[in-house]
C-alpha cells in the first residue's frame, strides 16, 4: 500500500447549492483534516472550496491554496491558509495542484470542477500520473457523468478498462477507506508534459 499525504480537492465555488453539498464539503476537509492529510485546492474563499479548506483548517489539516491572478482580482483567494500560490495561468495551476498532491478527490461542482476531473483522468489515462482519482457521488450528482463514461467506454470511444482509471463512492465517508488501499503510483508525473 501507498501512504497518501496530500489530497487535491475539486469542488465548486458557488454557495447557492442545497445544504447536503456544503455538509459534504464540511464533512471531507474536517476528515482529511484528522487523519492528517494535507489538502491542496483552488485556493478559494467561496462555495465548497471555501468550506473545505476551513473544514481542514479547523481540524489541524495544513491546506494549500493555488489560485490564478485572474481569479484572485476577483478578491476571492482565501487569505488563512497554510501557503496560498498566486499562478499566472490556470494551466499552471493545474500543473501545480498534480505536482502537490498524492490523489484526487472531485466534489460535486460546475464546469470548473468538471473541466479538473475529465482532465486528471485523461492523465492518468495517457500515464501522465498514476495517483488515485475518487468521485464523490453526493445524493447522485455526478450520476449523469459516471452514465456518460460508460457511455463513452461502451460505444468505442474509451478503452475498454476506461472504470479503472476512477474510483466512485457514493458519499465522503468512502474516501478515506479508498485513499487508505492506493497503491504506489506506477508512473511519477512529468510537469513539463502536463
Amino acid at each position: 500500500m501507498h501512504t497518501v499525504s496530500s489530497v487535491c480537492v475539486y469542488c465548486g465555488s458557488s454557495g447557492n447549492v442545497e445544504e447536503r453539498y456544503k455538509r459534504a464539503a464540511h464533512r471531507l476537509g474536517e476528515s482529511l483534516g484528522e487523519a492528517g492529510m494535507r489538502v491542496v485546492y483552488g485556493g478559494g474563499r467561496v462555495g465548497l472550496m471555501g468550506i473545505v479548506a476551513d473544514a481542514a483548517l479547523k481540524a489541524g489539516a495544513e491546506v494549500v491554496g493555488i489560485i490564478p491572478e485572474h481569479i484572485q482580482a476577483l478578491e476571492v483567494d482565501h487569505t488563512g491558509l497554510t501557503e496560498l500560490h498566486v499562478v499566472d495561468s490556470m494551466h499552471t495551476r493545474k500543473a501545480m495542484m498534480v505536482a502537490r498532491s498524492d490523489a484526487f478527490v472531485v466534489l460535486p461542482g460546475g464546469l470548473g470542477t468538471l473541466d479538473e476531473a475529465f482532465e486528471i483522468i485523461t492523465w492518468r489515462q495517457l500515464r501522465l500520473h498514476d495517483k488515485p482519482i475518487v468521485i464523490v457521488n453526493e445524493n447522485g450528482y455526478w450520476q449523469p457523468l459516471i452514465d456518460l463514461l460508460d457511455h463513452i467506454r461502451e460505444t468505442g470511444f474509451g478503452r475498454g478498462d476506461i472504470h479503472m482509471l476512477y474510483t466512485v463512492v457514493d458519499g465522503v465517508e468512502d474516501v478515506l477507506p479508498v485513499l487508505g488501499r492506493a497503491h504506489a503510483p506506477a508512473v511519477r508525473p512529468d510537469i513539463a508534459r502536463l
